[in-house]
């Protein structure tokens, strides 16, 4: 995915002016936070269990060449086909490959980031096949010609209202349907895609190495279908997707589920072990998994290892104050939020994503709710490091680092720099309970969103010494 035109800050600006995007995330973003902490409160040992699901994503990374090879003998002996792609352009065209010499003419697809990440749709359509969303968010985004804003929540950014007025221009529901009339009305234009499809495409929540086993979790039903209902099933699993055993998927999907919908398991758990078999009377007569690397190897040799941790749960962007203010849209990824401003320059370079590192407070609260306790606040200080010192950052932002670290080291220089700014803030006009609306350039930008509070009369130096003297 390329990278956006407007610079991150002018991008969270234009979200945070958008009055439809801060009602539709202001209504969902409490809801996904409250059903996980209850989630695991209901649950004895939940502390206990995300510690065990982190030793096992770590040990399962940390031998991930040997595990693969033991998923892509067992799904060989189950009658799978295994496939590698080293990047999105491999992947894509193992896909059309598949198509060709199968003669598809339609395909259903189940949710899958992955296939966002490599941009399969819009090579699917060039070729002028028919492609379907099933799942539902997906087929609003489909149908709005919109990019998905949520790793498991694809219009988090869409109000009732706004799916109401797609649905009647598509779909022919009034205008004023609820929401069991319009999923109604979706199952039912969905239903004939599934009968008439020839290729179904999914991703993978896991892969089971010791089976060779695909498994997909779904609220909706429609990963089951996609996977049994086409003769063809092809799916995409990204390298780092694996658990070694099926004692270790049951913990991994215990802590999914809760981390992501407050669930204790999804509605719908999918397991796929091969293709069609006597005496079995539906499912796919080829079962192909394509397994993608795509910048995941560089990952695994580097620092940032342990972003090939995560689940795709989407915990950490419900409790971000970034994301929950300017949504996905604005981070320009596929993936969006703490994790999204991680794996994506890790993926795919941080010469061309080097601003998303900065879409952080740094606040912690993605790790207190990763259910593996992924460290990215350390990754992203690591990330921004890095940009300082390959000479990325912007030539103000490295002077005035330059200069805050020389006051620093000097601290009568330090102390009257501070009694001089305490001064100078006195005199700037439009103050409102000593909080200043608006600085001068070039110190502005944080003005233009927030206001700048007013500096203590006396600075925590000086009162120590007054303490230290008394």
């Amino acid at each position: 995915m390329a990278p956006p035109t407007l610079p991150l800050n002018r991008r969270a600006e234009i979200a945070l002016q958008d009055v439809p995007l801060q009602e539709a995330l202001g209504r969902t973003m409490d809801h996904f936070v409250t059903a996980r902490l209850k989630a695991f409160a209901d649950l004895p040992h939940g502390e206990a269990l995300r510690d065990h699901a982190r030793r096992i994503r770590a040990r399962t990374i940390a031998q991930l060449d040997r595990h693969l090879l033991t998923l892509e003998r067992q799904a060989t002996a189950n009658g799978s086909q295994v496939h590698w792609a080293r990047d999105a352009e491999e992947a894509r065209k193992i896909v059309m490959q598949i198509v060709r010499e199968n003669d598809v003419r339609r395909i259903v697809k189940s949710k899958s980031m992955l296939s966002e990440e490599i941009e399969l749709n819009a090579v699917l359509e060039r070729a002028g096949l028919e492609v379907l969303e099933t799942d539902l968010g997906e087929y609003i985004v489909q149908l709005g010609h919109d990019h998905p804003s949520h790793i498991i929540a694809p219009v988090v950014h869409w109000r009732l209202e706004d799916v109401a007025r797609l649905f009647h221009e598509h779909l022919g529901t009034p205008l004023d349907a609820d929401i069991p009339d319009l999923v109604g009305a979706a199952r039912q234009a969905l239903r004939a895609g599934f009968l008439q499809a020839d290729m179904g495409v999914s991703g993978a929540n896991l892969a089971v190495a010791e089976t060779g086993s695909i498994v997909l979790v779904t609220n909706e039903g429609n990963g089951r279908y996609v996977t049994t209902t086409p003769r063809i099933h092809v799916a995409l699993v990204g390298i780092e997707r694996l658990a070694p055993t099926w004692e270790d998927a049951g913990t991994l999907l215990q802590v999914l589920a809760r981390s992501a919908t407050g669930q204790p398991l999804s509605c719908y758990t999918s397991i796929i072990t091969g293709p069609r078999r006597n005496p079995d009377e539906d499912g796919p007569e080829q079962v192909h998994i394509i397994l993608v690397d795509n910048g995941r190897t560089r990952a695994l040799a580097g620092e940032f290892a342990e972003i090939l941790y995560c689940i795709r749960c989407g915990a950490c962007l419900n409790v971000c104050p970034v994301y929950r203010n300017i949504g996905g849209h604005a981070y320009g990824s596929v993936y969006p939020g703490p994790v999204g401003i991680v794996v994506t320059p890790v993926l795919q370079g941080p010469q061309t994503w080097s601003e998303l590192p900065q879409a952080s407070s740094l606040c912690g609260a993605c790790t207190e709710a990763c259910p593996v306790r992924i460290d990215i606040p350390r990754m992203l200080l690591r990330l921004r490091a890095a940009e300082a010192e390959q000479g990325q950052s912007p030539a103000w932002l490295r002077q005035g680092i330059r200069l805050y670290a020389w006051a620093a080291t000097h601290p009568r220089i330090f102390r009257l720099g501070g009694r001089l700014a305490a001064l100078a803030l006195k005199l700037v006009p439009g103050k409102k309970q000593g909080w200043v609306d608006r600085l001068p350039p070039p110190l502005n930008a944080w003005t233009d969103s927030r206001a700048f509070p007013p500096l203590a009369e006396k600075s925590f130096s000086s009162r120590r010494e007054e303490r230290d003297h008394a």
